[in-house]
């Protein structure tokens, strides 16, 4: 069975959570609140039991899948089956918080962690406020819309450094008109136009969580890493925590494809004073990386309409929402047509001034 990292409040016992309106340790049940100062001899015991226990003596018993992990509930005695990536969640039976203990060790335990900003509640209004305004969406999918579950999860990222160098060519061109009494003239010219240099990126965040779809993380970006603390277990109590399995190797291909197209986006912005300007070849690689690991807070929220699901991400440190929402295929046709219309309209206006004229 896996080890736990419980936090039950010195006072009553009961099982506590981080407070994101505080950023301290808060016991629901008897209001006590702590620093999180005060649980960082839990960590140092942690690691030391890290150090003395190898991963292949977690006492699994023959037949248990590498997929799957078992652990026991200290508050209720309850067994749960959880898979290979959690890192934190809490017992079914009796919602006590817990930590398991071998997803941090070696490489596995993340450098640095930014706690959540925003509770529950706040996700939710956040949903509500992500249907207003939005004119094609069906009217009755805000009142038959249900969430089916909020979840704060702490999503593993990889941080990359790297300086990119490039050299890039372009085709661009110029035109210049002019006229005369007899003709109406135009000059177009070419110019083969080169960019080299370096350019340098600090903590490029990557996904390494194969559960996480990319461009949901991706768009709920950015985070602002002025708010990243040491990772301390404690700021996990009361959340969900996936450690990554995707490697920094493999993630690395992702942050290189992000920054090969900043730096391309760089590069052209100082191509200016041309009519058109056309990327000729890029040869853009990575000249140094370094990888970090880190936690970061997202709210899902799994909702169900007309027997279809949907899923929106919250960021927990800003606040930005996003998610896919149905449309109202007769509003959209309406406002096709309607669009439609007013065009019609204000070709037959010019046609019938250019006819008087």
């Amino acid at each position: 069975m896996a080890s736990l990292l419980e936090y039950k409040c010195p006072a009553c016992g009961g099982a506590m959570a981080f407070d994101s309106a505080s950023q301290k340790v808060k016991c629901p049940f008897c209001d006590s609140v702590y620093d999180m100062e005060q649980f960082k001899p839990k960590d140092e015991v942690l690691e030391q039991e890290i150090k003395e226990k190898a991963p292949a003596d977690d006492g699994w018993q023959e037949g248990e899948t590498d997929s799957l992990r078992a652990y026991v509930c200290q508050s209720c005695g309850g067994e749960i089956v959880s898979d290979a990536t959690t890192a934190a969640t809490s017992c079914p039976y009796c919602d006590n918080p817990v930590v398991i203990k071998q997803q941090f060790s070696g490489m596995l335990k993340p450098k640095y962690v930014i706690p959540f900003k925003y509770d529950k509640e706040h996700a939710k209004k956040a949903l509500k406020r992500h249907f207003e305004g939005k004119k094609l969406l069906p009217k009755v999918f805000k009142d038959e819309n249900h969430i089916d579950e909020v979840k704060g999860v702490y999503v593993p990222v990889w941080l990359f450094n790297a300086k990119m160098k490039a050299n890039i060519k372009y085709k661009a061109t110029r035109v210049r008109s002019w006229s005369d009494s007899r003709y109406n003239y135009t000059e177009t010219s070419f110019f083969a136009i080169d960019r080299g240099g370096s350019i340098g990126f600090e903590r490029v965040p990557v996904d390494g969580s194969s559960k996480m779809p990319d461009d949901l993380m991706e768009s709920v970006e950015p985070y602002n890493f002025k708010d990243a603390v040491d990772f301390q277990t404690a700021y996990l109590a009361g959340y969900f925590a996936d450690k990554y399995d995707i490697d920094d190797v493999v993630s690395m291909q992702r942050a290189a494809a992000r920054m090969k197209k900043s730096a391309e986006d760089a590069f052209k912005k100082t191509v200016t004073g041309y009519a058109t300007v056309m990327t000729e070849s890029s040869d853009v690689s990575a000249t140094e990386n370094e990888a970090s690991y880190a936690l970061y807070p997202v709210w899902i929220l799994n909702t169900t309409w007309q027997g279809k699901k949907y899923l929106f991400a919250m960021n927990g440190q800003t606040g930005k929402l996003v998610g896919n929402l149905p449309m109202d295929k007769g509003a959209y046709f309406r406002w096709l047509f309607g669009i439609a219309g007013i065009v019609t309209a204000v070709c037959v206006g010019l046609s019938l001034l250019l006819h008087i004229m």
